[in-house]
């Protein structure tokens, strides 16, 4: 069952990220900060809602939170810096965003660099853990599967309307038959390596 964390004494933003483990597209991320009392039965890890409920959710969250924010990272600065580091940078991107003011900060994972000198902690598997950290990952989950519904307008024959440029074997036989797009990640290994590609 997920638990509203809150500091001891303060107000704790929330953070998660979406997209780390695709070919293509930006990392996306949100932070939350949830009023006391905060809850919905459908809330849980975005990876365990579907489609349905996650774009519910999302509105219920951005109706009734104290403060939400998503903010990105491109596929070019993946490639710059690498998605762990920008996937951080996400998630302090968001955390700027905030309107509201916050005493502490949860990640979800096991990996953060510290945002100013405001307290944070991690925690592995927060998202399914932990309310405000599952309504980032809700909020990062559906904002970056919107933005990919629209690149998918521009490139359709890759599937990022269904997909959302993670690595499914009919992405990759499309980056085969097509190569790739802006939106790609080159650093990331696009197809295995028995199979060929001309970039």
């Amino acid at each position: 069952m997920l638990l509203f964390q809150s500091a001891p004494n303060g107000i704790e933003a929330g953070c998660d990220e979406a997209g780390r483990g695709c070919l293509s597209g930006p990392v996306v991320a949100a932070a939350v900060i949830l009023p006391v009392g905060f809850y919905h039965s459908k809330l849980n890890d975005s990876k365990q809602v579907n489609k349905g409920n996650r774009n519910e959710l999302r509105l219920y969250i951005e109706e009734n939170a104290l403060a939400w924010a998503v903010a990105s990272c491109s596929q070019e600065e993946i490639d710059e810096i690498n998605i762990l580091n920008a996937s951080i940078l996400a998630m302090h991107r968001a955390l700027e965003k905030l309107t509201h003011t916050f005493d502490s900060i949860a990640v979800d994972g096991n990996r953060f660099k510290p945002f100013g000198s405001i307290p944070h902690k991690t925690e592995i598997k927060g998202d399914a853990r932990f309310l405000h950290i599952a309504a980032s990952s809700i909020l990062a989950k559906t904002h970056r599967d919107e933005l990919m519904e629209k690149l998918h307008l521009e490139y359709p024959m890759y599937g990022w309307n269904t997909n959302a440029g993670y690595p499914t074997i009919s992405h990759r036989q499309a980056i085969r038959e097509f190569g790739i797009t802006p939106y790609h990640r080159k650093s990331f290994q696009l197809l295995p390596k028995q199979w060929e590609l001309d970039l």
